[in-house]
């Protein structure tokens, strides 16, 4: 009896374990049935629901809890008061008033050259000479009944003056001596043509003629160009519309790109004429040129202070936006608490002139105010930020 009930109790122990119905999903999935694989899925996706509503339970918590908050950080500088000279840059050349060719004044065989290119001259030095074709022998002859009239009129007037002979000798005497004096200057006038000389002082930068040529005045016989470097200016054109800002005595800033200097000086001239077919007008700004690389028809660039303000507000023009409407803004900080977290505002604003990277500000703007610049694109108006200027 014990051996057959044991066996019952075996048999029933695996009949009730035949009949147990799949837990696991695979084991649903291998079974194939279709009420249990639906109601595996509901089961399923209601703990799903439950696990997300405990997580945004968890995640509202730490960041309550949370001290490190994820804030765009931004870099901001403050509007102070600062001089602002703005410059008008234009493109000039090189001129000197004492470059000139020299020309023969007579006519005749050039004789002799004194000079040669490169040579520095002095006011009055003989460069050449022409041959006179015997006119200096017509001034030796002339000198000498020059002085026989000078002699012959002072002993009439001595004569004159002691009542001795009469008036018509001394008259003539008079006249013949002032004929013959005339006479010898204009001849002595004549030869010093053939004598060239410099004007000025300067250097020979070009000997055009050479020794026998036959020469005449007038164009095609230049003998010599004389340039002096000492004198020299920059010569530019001013558009009408600065002719209120660009006055007499402006500063200037002179560049010399190929020769990489910059020079400081002050407008000496402006022109009182409007060139009609380009609406500009002439300026002249001097330049020293104690290393005499500056020469004439050399490029040089003008930086002139046509504006200034004593007392501007200036920004980056980096950090200026445009709305819709096509007004400018930038965006400033506010409540700024001691852990450098604020709130960006957007500021509209007026702009003036421009110099390099930066914009004067025209409209009212309080000193001192935190403008942003670093992440000044990336920010929006309201938006919470945090400051890291070093």
């Amino acid at each position: 009896m014990k051996k057959i009930y044991s066996l019952l109790v075996i048999a029933l122990v695996l009949s009730s374990c035949g009949e147990q119905k799949p837990t696991s999903v695979a084991a649903i999935i291998s079974a194939g049935d279709l009420k249990e694989l639906t109601a595996k899925k509901k089961e399923i996706t209601a703990k799903l629901e439950a696990i997300n509503i405990d997580l945004e339970a968890l995640n509202a918590a730490i960041s309550e809890k949370d001290s490190v908050k994820k804030l765009p950080l931004i870099t901001t500088i403050k509007a102070k008061e600062e001089v602002f000279k703005h410059f008008l840059e234009i493109q000039g050349n090189v001129k000197t008033k004492q470059n000139i060719l020299i020309y023969p004044e007579t006519a005749g065989i050039l004789k002799t050259i004194f000079v040669k290119e490169g040579q520095k001259v002095s006011k009055g030095q003989l460069l050449a000479t022409i041959d006179d074709g015997g006119l200096s022998n017509q001034v030796a002859q002339l000198e000498a009944t020059t002085q026989l009239a000078k002699t012959t009129f002072e002993r009439q007037n001595r004569l004159w003056d002691q009542k001795i002979g009469s008036e018509i000798q001394f008259l003539q005497a008079k006249a013949n001596y002032v004929a013959q004096n005339n006479s010898l200057k204009q001849l002595k006038s004549q030869l010093a043509k053939s004598s060239i000389k410099a004007p000025f002082s300067g250097v020979i930068d070009d000997v055009i003629k050479e020794s026998g040529s036959v020469v005449a005045p007038g164009m095609g016989s230049e003998i010599f160009r004389i340039v002096n470097l000492n004198n020299m200016y920059v010569e530019a054109e001013v558009p009408e519309r600065y002719i209120t800002s660009v006055q007499k005595n402006k500063e200037v800033k002179v560049e010399f790109p190929v020769l990489n200097t910059t020079i400081n000086s002050t407008i000496r001239q402006v022109g009182s004429f409007i060139n009609p077919n380009n609406r500009s007008f002439k300026i002249e700004v001097p330049v020293a040129n104690k290393s005499g690389n500056i020469k004439p028809n050399l490029t040089a660039k003008l930086q002139i202070n046509d504006y200034t303000n004593e007392s501007s507000i200036l920004i980056p023009q980096s950090i200026i936006s445009e709305n819709a409407n096509g007004e400018q803004f930038v965006y400033i900080i506010k409540n700024k608490t001691i852990n450098n977290e604020a709130t960006a505002e957007r500021h509209v604003i007026k702009t003036g002139k421009t110099q390099g990277n930066f914009i004067e500000i025209l409209s009212d703007f309080p000193i001192g105010t935190e403008i942003i610049e670093e992440g000044a694109r990336s920010v929006n108006n309201g938006q919470s930020v945090k400051v890291i200027n070093k």
